[in-house]
Formats: C-alpha cells, sequence, structure tokens
C-alpha cells in the first residue's frame, strides 16, 4: 500500500514546472498559533482518576487546525462551491468543507471527494499521472475512484497515518475502539454513505435519550428553541450577525445556564463558535439522538487504499501548476510532477497557507478560503474501575458551573463498561486542546462534579 520517497522519485518526471518548484524559495516558517489563557483547573476529589485515557487534539494539529468547517456571519453557502470549482483543469479540491449539502460531515467529505474525481475525469485521459493530497475520508474515495478509472494515483499524506480527522484507537483499555474523530453520524448519513459503497462500519451504537445535570440533581434537557426564535428574527434583519449577538437582540440572556448548555451542545456538535456563527446560515441544532460507529474505522481506509501507491510521513508544502501539469514540493525539498492534482488539505490549513501554490489561486478561490471558519471539536475517553455516577442516560448535558467539557456521553449502558466520553467545541475546544495532559485530565475530571457523588457519600 506504500512505498518510499526514492522509489516514488525515481518514477516522477522533471517538467518545466517542476524545475520551477525546485528554484523556488525556501519554505517560509508556519505563523505561531494564537496564544491562549491556560487555567489550572483543579480536579474534585470525588471524580475519580480514569483508568484508561484518550484524547484528540485537532485545534492545535499542524495537519488539521480543526475538525470541521461552518460558516460565519457574512460567509455564503456558494463560496463552497466556489472553492471547489477546479483551477486550469489542473488543480481540484476536495474535502467536508467544499460540500453544500452535508458540510462538516463525513457523508460531505465522501461526496466533495467523488464529485473531484469525476470533475478531473471529465477533462483529463486515462493513464494520467493524479496526486490526491490528504488520505482522509475525501482524498481516500477520490483516489480509489481515479485509480479504477485507469489512472495512476499517488496519496500523499502529511501524519503517519492515513485517515485524517477520522482515528481509532483500539485496544484492551476499550470495550469499543476509542473514536477521537468523526464517528457521530445520523441514521440518514450511515444510510446515504452505504448507497455510496462507502460504509463506515458495520456495527453502530445508539445513544438515547438525554438528560440535564446542574448542581441541584437532573434539570431538562436542552432544547434549541432560544436559538431557533433568534434565528427567525435574524433572518429579517438587513445584514448577517453572529448567533449570540442575534440572541441577545432577540432578548435572550447569554449568562443563563440554559441557553449556555444549548450553546455548548450546538458548537460539540458541529464545532461552531456562536460568537462567530452566521445567523443566516445557522448551524444545525442537533437532536438529543445520536448515532455513532463501534468499529476500528482504519478498516475502512485499508480497504480503499488496498493496490494503491500511498506516501506517509509527506507533508506536501507547494503546489505549482501551468498548462502542462502539476509539480509539488515536499516538506523535504523534493519535486514531483503530476498531470493533475487534487487538494484535500483541511480548510484550517489553507487558511495558515500549510500549502502555498504558484501561481496564486484566483481572488475567487482565496476569498472563499477566507470567508469559511474552521470549527473547533476535541474528544476525551476515560474508564473508570467502576462507575461512580448515577445518571443512566446516554447523553448528559451540563448545565451551570465552569467546567470546560458539558457535554458527555455515557457508554456505560451500551457496552456494559464504565466509560465517558466528553464532546467539547468552539474555544473551549480550542482551549482544551492546549491543556497540557495532566491539565486536561484535571479539567475533564472537574468538568464531572456534578455527577458525582458528595464528598462525604463515597464509599
Amino acid at each position: 500500500m506504500s512505498i518510499t520517497r526514492r522509489s516514488l522519485l525515481l518514477g516522477a518526471g522533471t517538467g518545466a514546472v517542476a524545475m520551477l518548484l525546485a528554484a523556488c524559495t525556501p519554505e517560509p516558517a508556519p505563523k505561531p498559533t494564537r496564544s491562549i489563557p491556560v487555567p489550572e483547573p483543579t480536579a474534585p476529589s470525588q471524580v475519580p482518576a480514569p483508568a484508561a485515557w484518550a484524547r484528540s487534539t485537532w485545534s492545535t494539529d499542524p495537519y488539521s487546525y480543526g475538525a470541521v468547517s461552518y460558516l460565519p456571519a457574512g460567509a455564503e453557502p456558494a463560496q463552497r462551491e466556489t472553492l471547489a470549482k477546479p483551477i486550469s483543469d489542473r488543480v481540484f479540491f476536495a474535502g467536508e468543507a467544499l460540500d453544500p449539502t452535508n458540510p462538516g460531515t463525513v457523508l460531505g467529505a465522501v461526496d466533495s471527494g467523488r464529485g473531484a474525481a469525476l470533475d478531473l475525469m471529465s477533462v483529463g485521459a486515462e493513464k494520467e499521472r493524479i496526486a490526491v493530497i490528504g488520505a482522509g475520508a475525501a482524498g481516500v474515495v477520490a483516489a480509489r475512484m481515479l485509480a479504477d478509472s485507469g489512472r495512476a494515483v499517488t496519496i500523499f499524506e502529511a501524519r503517519e497515518r492515513s485517515g485524517g480527522r477520522i482515528l481509532s484507537q483500539s485496544g484492551d483499555d476499550w470495550p469499543i475502539p476509542a473514536q477521537l474523530g468523526a464517528w457521530l453520524i445520523t441514521d440518514e448519513q450511515v444510510a446515504a454513505l452505504g448507497d455510496r459503497l462507502t460504509t463506515l462500519g458495520e456495527n453502530h451504537l445508539e445513544l438515547e435519550p438525554a438528560t440535564g445535570w446542574s448542581e441541584e440533581g437532573r434539570v431538562d434537557a436542552v432544547d434549541g428553541t432560544a436559538i431557533a426564535q433568534a434565528v427567525e428574527k435574524a433572518q429579517a434583519l438587513p445584514s448577517d450577525l453572529p448567533l449570540t449577538e442575534a440572541l441577545t437582540r432577540n432578548g435572550a440572556d447569554p449568562d443563563d445556564p440554559a441557553l449556555m448548555a444549548s450553546l455548548a451542545w450546538l458548537a460539540a456538535t458541529t464545532g461552531a463558535d456562536p460568537a462567530r456563527a452566521s445567523s443566516w446560515y445557522p448551524p444545525a441544532f442537533a437532536s438529543d439522538a445520536l448515532t455513532g460507529t463501534t468499529d476500528d474505522l482504519g478498516a475502512f481506509f485499508d480497504a480503499y487504499l488496498d493496490d494503491l501507491e500511498v506516501t506517509l510521513a509527506s507533508p506536501v508544502v507547494r503546489v505549482a501548476y501551468d498548462d502542462t501539469g502539476v509539480s509539488l514540493r515536499l516538506g523535504t525539498g523534493e519535486a514531483l510532477s503530476f498531470d493533475r492534482v487534487i487538494v484535500t488539505a483541511p480548510i484550517g490549513v489553507l487558511q495558515r497557507q500549510g500549502i502555498e501554490f504558484a501561481p496564486a489561486l484566483p481572488f475567487s478561490h482565496r476569498g472563499a478560503i477566507a470567508a469559511l471558519a474552521s470549527g473547533f471539536i476535541e474528544t476525551v475517553w476515560m474508564r473508570f474501575e467502576e462507575p461512580f455516577w448515577d445518571a443512566e442516560e446516554p447523553i448528559w448535558h451540563v448545565v451551570g458551573g465552569d467546567g470546560l467539557i458539558r457535554t458527555w456521553l455515557n457508554l456505560l449502558p451500551a457496552t456494559g463498561e464504565p466509560v465517558l466520553v466528553g464532546i467539547v467545541g468552539g474555544p473551549e475546544a480550542e482551549q482544551f486542546a492546549a491543556l497540557s495532559d495532566r491539565q486536561s485530565r484535571a479539567a475533564a475530571r472537574q468538568s464531572l462534579a456534578f455527577f458525582a457523588p458528595p464528598a462525604e457519600e463515597k464509599g
């Protein structure tokens, strides 16, 4: 499934574009990430330390800089389609951020990858040499279609593994693989992926119903009524307002614990920052019913990558293109020539100019990249020696308090094991990802304080 850089170089052409690329100035140093205040949370003693632990850090991952895309105030869905348009029939883009129908989902990534492959096949000839940048869902599906159509495809993946922002960790620590990336999908998306011959595992668990939990105990689960009302009023305004501003204008109290919990749920399921998200094209408020796959999703990629040429740990830092073809420069300085390329880098990477284009992308594409927003979602898995909680529902909403994580999934009913999965989105996810491992463990335990019995009741 993989080849070395040396064997790849022996088969690469040295056209005019490659020579131009090799003569370019050294790659500029990456821009530093924004500094985020890091708290020193203190874990309550009644919440035990987990026996097993795993967490994601997509917000700070240099090959992601975010988990999903969303539309901030002032952006429009058409900008996703603009970014999906090929450039000179040489450079094609794909990824969840480009799909106008199901953005921010695995289904959107798959559909975008399929669309890019079809666009390329409509202008290219068989036997052409095609490069695909990124071995996530969009890149893998596009590469599989192109290879099956007779093209010679090479996939370049910056990480040392395939899968992109889908990541499963299997092992004795977990009753099911710990899913640290995209794994929660709707029943409709499961059926749609099956229709596209793309099955992300055959085993799923259903997570419902939900409960709210405050310092006083059970409260009503969150609902999107206030958000829906604010959005309805905002639709008639002359300009697009950020969602939190639309809520305030509609009379909602941004400090209300129930509303804060609702916005936390919205951020955890969409990655959107309510202070930036569009009220004209708002992120969808999810129902309190989720479906999660329980299979090792690495098998999906292994099946699709079978017999394809894949180079791992090979970030592409520059794409040069002209009428004769394209040339890629890797982080090592190696230059390789191809007829066409599909770029599936996340919107966060494109915004930070993780890949340089020569010549620069058209204004329309640069404008679309700048207009979209990279949303943050982080996931933490914790297995305990025994359950310390009384809540039996699979979905918990934390109402009140100052914990970073306000959405929890209780996997005990489904797996028989005391496993809790925390999901945090928006700015809080970015903050959580910036914590050290010790700090993040303490923050997660602190976020569970409402679900633990008082200290005097222990034992």
